[in-house]
């Protein structure tokens, strides 16, 4: 997961318990969870926008010659 290894993410957990406290930590860990939700959820939405705009599109019309 991104290069972390175990050690890496303890410290980090005490960092943030240490800056934020515990009765916050849940909060914060919630704030976090709907952030990450909705820019997924963003992704998504982009996904289907660019989708819908591709087959909107008028397909391009060759000109056949004749040969005269």
């Amino acid at each position: 997961m991104f290069g972390l290894g175990t050690m890496e993410l303890v410290i980090i957990l005490v960092i943030v318990l240490v800056i934020f406290g515990a009765g916050k930590l849940p909060q914060v860990g919630s704030a976090l969870g709907k952030g990450i939700r909705n820019f997924k959820d963003g992704m998504k939405d982009g996904e289907a926008d660019v989708k819908t705009e591709v087959k909107m599109e008028k397909p391009i019309e060759v000109e056949k010659k004749k040969d005269v």
